[in-house]
């Protein structure tokens, strides 16, 4: 075990950082006037343990090799998701703990699903503690996008290397200053995100929460309604803009104060994301008017359509009531999902494009079979082994998906939650389908054993799957 000396000293500063931020929601108890022990106890016993995992192994050689790269990107989330949430089991509202690991895991994977029926009468502490998980799971998952991943080759986000260096014993000093100045951006949009809400009529405690949620396109909110339950029209377009910034590739951040100033215009994976939203919004919209549904209202369509592709969920209409078109467009735009290397999840469109291009070199070479097509992306040459990579990501994607809802079928669903449990799962969205799971509904209702799953999918989409199944391969612990 001396090996993993490095991955358990990590994930000691790791839990003692969480500890830490578990002490901030005792301010809102104070504050709101519901004061009792539980962020207080909950923060005490993980800075424990944390410390007790950094002191235990500060002899460690400051290296990361792959094999360990894998295991400390799974129980990294696996352990914040478990001490996430001591603070809603030590609660007074009466939390089991499937439900509150049910919430807690879906903070940090900024999915956005809840077990909690009645937002409104829950304690501040533990809405501003949700809002703290999802903001801590949206620059985490940052910064492994852009120094881990690609350098454990999950998925082909390999094409997203910072450097020209790929050796594994260096991962944590490369990745020192990036994640530095990652946290300075994504510390800033929120900032700015919470003031344009304050502004625009939040009260202060809403937009110090939302802003974080937004930013982190988790969609955690106060209120059962979601952001409909403000039914303002400006602040809806705030939180629009800054989900769309949230869902961009925030290596393009670092590269524009790096002087270029073209960045968001040039970037091919920028440019195709904004055309997908355009895109759905139009084809919605037609939609909705040739069936002459009553239900056409361009600032849900709109909105909604943001929201799911980013997988934020923030909800301002029933939009499983447009009809099934509707809802088989909406599932899609879940399974696509935003940028890679932001706060959003899915299969990503950079991997969309990729296996686009590589069907229609296919094609190519069927009509004209001596010639040479090479596949590139952002103008750059991509090779077999990133393809390939590529394609098996989305065909275990699609897999897993298929597993998922039969698992939830099995435990006792019906096929439109299982349907939709399975996408919004995976694709870390939020809410579902249907009158149980839909855009004003929670997974309360649940049985425990569908929670779980439901858990198990969260976790694999926000890990881009390869990080969670190489450690159920034999081979993978062998030295």
């Amino acid at each position: 075990m001396s090996n993993y000396k490095t991955v358990f000293f990590t994930l000691g500063i790791l839990q003692i950082i969480l500890g830490i931020f578990m002490l901030i929601p005792i301010f809102a108890q104070f504050f709101f006037n519901e004061i009792d022990s539980s962020f207080f106890g909950a923060s005490i016993i993980t800075i424990i343990f944390g410390t007790l995992f950094f002191l235990s192994n500060l002899d460690h050689d400051k290296k990361l090799n792959l094999q360990q790269a894998f295991l400390l990107t799974a129980l990294s989330w696996l352990s914040i998701a478990i001490f996430g949430s001591l603070p809603l089991i030590f609660s007074n509202v009466g939390f089991s703990f499937t439900n509150a690991f049910f919430e807690s895991m879906s903070g940090i994977t900024t999915t956005g699903s809840t077990i909690i029926s009645n937002l409104e009468e829950m304690p501040r502490a533990i809405l501003f503690w949700r809002a703290i998980l999802q903001w801590l799971g949206g620059i985490g998952i940052i910064v492994m996008a852009i120094t881990l991943m690609p350098i454990m080759n999950v998925g082909g986000m390999q094409l997203f290397k910072i450097s020209n260096s790929d050796s594994s014993e260096k991962i944590l000093p490369k990745s020192k200053e990036i994640a530095l100045r990652l946290i300075y951006i994504y510390s800033g949009l929120t900032t700015l995100c919470a003031c344009s809400y304050k502004i625009l009529g939040m009260n202060t405690f809403d937009s110090i929460t939302h802003s974080m949620t937004t930013i982190a396109t988790g969609g955690f909110s106060n209120y059962n309604d979601s952001i409909g339950f403000f039914n303002s029209f400006s602040i809806e377009i705030s939180a629009m803009i800054f989900i769309i910034l949230g869902s961009l590739p925030f290596i393009a951040y670092i590269k524009f104060l790096n002087g270029d100033r073209k960045i968001f215009f040039s970037d091919t994976q920028i440019k195709t994301f904004l055309k997908i939203i355009v895109i759905s919004i139009f084809i919605l919209s037609v939609y909705l008017f040739l069936s002459n549904s009553s239900e056409l209202n361009l600032r849900s369509v709109l909105f909604n359509v943001i929201s799911i592709l980013t997988g934020t969920g923030y909800v301002n209409a029933q939009f499983d009531s447009w009809g099934g078109f509707s809802l088989i467009l909406f599932i899609g735009l879940m399974f696509i999902g935003g940028c890679a290397g932001s706060t959003t999840c899915g299969i990503k469109i950079f991997r969309l494009q990729i296996l686009y291009s590589f069907v229609v070199n296919q094609l190519k070479k069927i009509i004209y079979p001596k010639g040479i097509f090479v596949l590139k992306y952002n103008q750059n040459p991509v090779d077999d082994k990133f393809t390939a990579s590529i394609i098996s990501f989305i065909y275990m994607y699609l897999v897993i998906f298929f597993v998922i809802t039969a698992l939830l079928s099995l435990s006792g669903l019906d096929f439109i939650t299982s349907i939709s449990g399975a996408a919004t799962s995976i694709s870390n969205v939020g809410p579902g389908l249907g009158s149980t799971i839909g855009p004003n509904g929670n997974f309360s209702s649940l049985p425990d054993v569908s929670k779980w799953i439901l858990s198990f999918g969260m976790i694999l989409g926000r890990l881009e799957l390869f990080a969670i199944l190489v450690l159920f391969l034999p081979s993978f612990w062998r030295n």
